[in-house]
């Protein structure tokens, strides 16, 4: 199968005076799984529709395999997508609905048979082909509704929200499998979701949108690490985020004064003026809570805080901790035996400093 790229330049699209997405440019590598994540009403899924040709956009381009297709039909595009609700014929039964797009494409018998079949076995349901979609659990019909898809060897495969009706365990379990089934096909895959853990297990690079904007572009380690925004750092993970003014800047590190904090010292960003407002971000497994703050090593610095409450994550106990005025969340592991902090201790909170982040406001 021939992989293929898509490409959205300057794409716009709005309904009325509601601009639902806005100059979004994106270059999607051929046989890449990729990711559109964002909160509800960021316009993921109204991309998604648009590459699939439900939805027209009035400015840009759309290319397919370097082809613009702005204005070609969905049924002319050759492009599979599975739903949300999986759309499954509840009068036909499994094989039935794998070969109906077949069908509707006037193939040959003999053609279709050995396609529907191949299909099924490679999703693991060639012993359900007589069942109909009620008498099959979620994740069995999540896998006819992409057998269904595949059949038809379309140029790219789109993926909306496909295991938010399933439950945790098998979300993991249908996940793993969606990528494998992607690797062993090699088919350009876009999956829309809300789920950060989901793209972030499942993509080889990601867009994060807000508000029709593509925010950020990158691979789930890139976005974690360097988020190009507070926004981003916000939805790819937990972020603390503590505001404060840039006191000096040397071009090897700055001043930050932090509300409510005090000064600290943080590698240099080109995104700090001094003067300016700016956001010390960092993620809670990247501090250590300790009872007793010794301030004798430079690559860290310490806050001194009081524990404000805690929750019992299994892995770890997350620590909502008090430094100044503000608030820092604070990943502590957790192993058996480990005393827990009280609500009202003191304690210290150490971070290295190439674990800081400095976010434009």
């Amino acid at each position: 199968m021939k992989k293929i790229s898509v490409q959205c330049q300057g794409i716009r699209l709005a309904y009325g005076s509601n601009e639902v997405l806005k100059d979004v440019n994106l270059d999607i590598q051929p046989g890449e799984f990729f990711a559109l994540l964002g909160p509800s009403g960021s316009g993921k899924s109204t991309l998604l529709r648009l590459i699939a040709g439900f939805n027209q956009h009035q400015h840009g381009r759309l290319l397919i395999d370097g082809v613009d297709v702005t204005g070609t039909a969905p049924w002319e595009r050759n492009i599979g997508m599975v739903f949300q609700s999986y759309a499954l014929w509840p009068h036909m039964n499994v094989w039935d609905n794998v070969a109906f797009g077949l069908v509707e494409r006037r193939v040959p018998r003999a053609e279709l048979t050995r396609k529907v079949q191949a299909a099924l076995e490679l999703v693991g349901l060639e012993r359900y082909a007589k069942r109909r979609p009620s008498q099959l659990s979620g994740g069995q019909q999540q896998r006819v509704a992409l057998a269904r898809t595949i059949v038809i060897e379309p140029k790219v495969l789109l993926l909306d929200e496909p295991l938010s009706n399933l439950d945790k365990s098998l979300r993991v379990q249908m996940r793993q499998e969606l990528l494998a089934l992607q690797r062993r096909l090699g088919i350009t895959t876009i999956f829309v979701t809300h789920d950060q853990e989901e793209a972030m297990t499942t993509a080889d690079r990601m867009a994060v949108l807000d508000k029709g904007v593509v925010q950020q572009v990158g691979t789930p380690p890139e976005l974690f690490d360097f988020p190009g925004n507070s926004f981003v750092a916000g939805f790819v993970g937990t972020m603390n985020q503590l505001q404060g003014s840039v006191h000096s800047h040397d071009g090897q590190s700055l001043l930050l004064d932090v509300d409510g904090l005090g000064r600290v010292e943080v590698p240099a960003s080109e995104r700090a003026a001094v003067g300016g407002r700016a956001v010390l971000s960092f993620r809670p497994h990247a501090l250590q809570i300790d009872a007793q703050a010794v301030a004798s090593d430079a690559r860290f610095f310490w806050m001194d805080g009081v524990v404000e409450s805690s929750e019992f994550m299994g892995e770890a106990t997350r620590y909502q901790v008090r430094v100044g005025s503000q608030s820092v969340a604070v990943d502590q592991p957790h192993f058996a035996g480990l005393a827990k902090y009280a609500a009202g201790s003191t304690v210290g909170v150490r971070l290295e400093r190439s674990q800081a982040r400095l976010l434009p406001v």
